[in-house]
C-alpha cells in the first residue's frame, strides 16, 4: 500500500483520482482549498479509513508527516471562467504551489506527477499536437495566466528533476468530461448539457468549425495512473484523438437529450484555439494506453449525472 497525496482532490479530476487510488488499495491524502472544488465530490470517501482530507492552500508551505510515496499535483483553476476571474491565484498555484510540492517530493524522496494541459500548445500551428511541439501561446493575452502557469509548471518540474534528481512525471491533459463536472464552469460540454436540459439554445463561439477532442474521465484517470507507474519522465499527452467540431458536438448533445432547440453563435474569444487533438503515439507505445469509452457511451453517463443534478 502506497501513501499518496492528491492536490485539488475536491475537484473534478482530483476526486476521480482519489477514487482510483483507493480502489487500487492505496492510502490517499486529499488536499484542497475549495477555491473551485466541492466537498460533495469526495464526501463518499470520508467514512473510509484509507482517506483523509487536508483543507490547505498549496501556495503556502506544505507539510505531510511520515512516509509519502507519491504526489499528484492537480490543484489549479482549469476553466476559462475560473482563471479569468482568478488570474493571480492561477499563476500562484502553478508557480508557488508547484515549487512547494516539488520541495515536498524532494524531502520525502517521493515520485511526483504534475498536471499540465493541452493549453501549453496554445492555438496550435501543428495538428494533431505531438509532445515535441513547443506551441503558439500569447503570454499577455487573457488565457496567458493559465497557459504560462502550466508552461512554468513543466519547466520547474524538469529543473527539479535535472538539478535535484527528483522523480517526476508530467501529463498534458486534453479536454476531459464526465460526472462531477461543474455545470457553470464555462466549458463547452457542461454548458451545452445544461442549456439542453433547461430548454435553452446552445451557445457556441465562432462559427462552430473549431475542433475539440473529448476524453471520458475514467479513461484519462487510467492513463494518468499508468504514466505515474511508468519509467517515462518527459511530458506525455493523455487524451482522446477522436476529433469533432463544436457544431457537430452541439448537434450530438441535442440528439442525446432530445431537445429541439438550436445552436446560436457568438464571437470567438481572443486566442481561443481553432483545433485541439492529441497525438497519443507515445501513450499507446509506452503505456499500452488508449481511450476505451466511446463518446456516445461517455456522453450518456454524463447526461444522466447532469439530469440528476438539475432535477427540480
Amino acid at each position: 500500500m502506497a501513501k499518496v497525496l492528491i492536490t485539488g482532490a475536491a475537484g473534478f479530476l482530483g476526486s476521480h483520482l482519489c477514487d482510483r487510488f483507493i480502489k487500487e488499495g492505496h492510502e490517499v491524502i486529499g488536499m484542497d482549498n475549495l477555491l473551485t472544488g466541492s466537498m460533495s465530490n469526495i464526501e463518499h470517501l470520508f467514512p473510509l479509513k484509507q482517506f483523509e482530507f487536508h483543507f490547505h492552500d498549496i501556495t503556502k508551505f506544505v507539510h505531510i508527516p511520515g512516509r509519502l510515496d507519491y504526489i499528484l499535483h492537480f490543484a489549479s483553476p482549469a476553466s476559462p471562467i475560473d482563471y479569468l476571474k482568478m488570474p493571480i491565484q492561477t499563476l500562484k498555484v502553478g508557480a508557488l504551489g508547484t515549487h512547494n510540492l516539488l520541495g515536498l517530493a524532494k524531502a520525502h524522496a517521493a515520485r511526483i506527477l504534475v498536471a499540465s494541459t493541452s493549453e501549453v500548445y496554445g492555438d496550435p500551428l501543428v495538428h494533431p499536437q505531438p509532445e515535441e511541439y513547443w506551441g503558439n501561446v500569447n503570454p499577455v493575452g487573457p488565457r496567458g495566466v493559465y497557459d504560462e502557469a502550466k508552461r512554468f509548471l513543466e519547466a520547474i518540474t524538469m529543473a527539479y528533476r535535472n538539478f535535484h534528481e527528483v522523480d517526476t512525471r508530467i501529463v498534458r491533459i486534453f479536454n476531459t468530461y464526465g460526472p462531477r463536472m461543474r455545470l457553470n464552469d464555462g466549458r463547452v460540454l457542461p454548458t451545452f448539457m445544461r442549456q439542453a436540459i433547461q430548454g435553452e439554445d446552445l451557445t457556441a463561439f465562432g462559427d462552430g468549425s473549431q475542433t475539440r477532442s473529448f476524453c471520458y474521465v475514467d479513461d484519462l484517470v487510467d492513463g494518468i495512473y499508468r504514466l505515474l507507474l511508468s519509467d517515462y519522465t518527459l511530458p506525455m499527452n493523455i487524451g482522446n484523438p477522436s476529433e469533432i467540431s463544436i457544431k457537430e458536438f452541439g448537434e450530438e448533445i441535442l440528439a442525446l437529450t432530445g431537445a429541439n432547440q438550436k445552436i446560436v453563435y457568438q464571437p470567438l474569444p481572443q486566442d481561443d484555439p481553432k483545433q485541439r487533438c492529441p497525438d497519443i503515439t507515445k501513450a499507446r507505445q509506452l503505456l499500452g494506453w488508449e481511450p476505451k469509452v466511446s463518446r456516445k457511451e461517455g456522453l450518456a453517463r454524463t447526461y444522466a449525472f447532469f439530469k440528476e443534478v438539475l432535477k427540480p
